[in-house]
């Protein structure tokens, strides 16, 4: 039995500067990610969104191999999140389960694609403890205006915040296809099939939905709050010009019949 296990390493990690300096046997590379092979049965893949998996390799190699990689993250992660599964090989059997994939053979192609799921798994893990605080602190907000009739929260903390939200969807955008399919099962349909099951088993486009759904809705209430605030901005400046107005009449009355 074999074991894929993937980690977030890092917020992101730089595959130009990694593709030039990291020595393993490079077999496969574009801009965002990178595949190795570390030795014999033994394989790293490594993702711009800062994860990294591992196949049949040791505590110690990994952590070797960790070590090796600082140097090319950007806010490199102690306390990591990861997923793991177990790769069995049984011939002429292709069968996927939870948390035990069954392979007809160490068909590398097949174990990239173990790989691929499993650290597409562990980012959305990242980006839904990431949205459900940020769904959390919007709710605070949410709150706070049903309670007090008022927001509590600066037009500049606002703007932060939106431009936060839009990072992240756009992170997840740029990096997650999880309902694109890698280009080596277009004309494979073994390969096909195993990817299909992998994104079912991990449940990746239900998860991935939910990510975008709870996005929405934190959109959907910091427009209204920037409504709000706008429409706050736009009554304070009204009163400004009653004043401005009323000052000049003053003025002008006084003028005319005082002096």
């Amino acid at each position: 039995m074999y074991k894929v296990v993937a980690y977030q390493v890092a917020n992101t990690l730089n595959i130009k500067e990694s593709k030039a300096h990291l020595k393993w046997e490079l077999l496969y590379s574009d801009s965002i990610e990178l595949f190795f092979k570390y030795s014999s049965n033994k394989f790293i893949y490594m993702f711009q969104y800062g994860v990294m998996s591992f196949f049949n390799m040791t505590s110690h190699e990994i952590e070797t191999v960790l070590n090796q990689i600082k140097p090319f993250c950007r806010d490199y992660i102690s306390d990591k999140i990861s997923d793991d599964v177990s790769v069995n090989i049984v011939p002429q059997t292709l069968k996927v389960e939870f948390e035990t994939i069954t392979l007809p053979n160490l068909n590398i192609e097949m174990i990239r694609l173990v790989m691929l799921n499993t650290s597409q798994s562990v980012a959305l893990n990242r980006y839904s403890d990431i949205t459900e605080q940020l769904l959390i602190e919007t709710n605070l907000h949410t709150s706070f205006l049903e309670n007090k009739g008022k927001l509590d929260i600066s037009g500049n903390k606002l703007k932060k915040f939106i431009g936060k939200i839009l990072n992240i969807k756009n992170q997840i955008s740029e990096h997650l296809y999880i309902f694109d399919s890698p280009e080596i099962t277009w004309e494979n349909e073994q390969l096909n099939s195993l990817n299909l099951e992998l994104k079912q088993t991990f449940d990746l486009k239900d998860r991935y939905r939910l990510i975008h759904d709870r996005i929405n809705i934190i959109k959907e209430n910091l427009e209204l709050f920037k409504d709000i605030m706008d429409h706050n901005e736009s009554s304070k400046l009204e009163w400004i010009i009653i004043i401005l107005i009323l000052v000049e009449v003053f003025d002008l009355f006084i003028t005319k019949f005082f002096l």
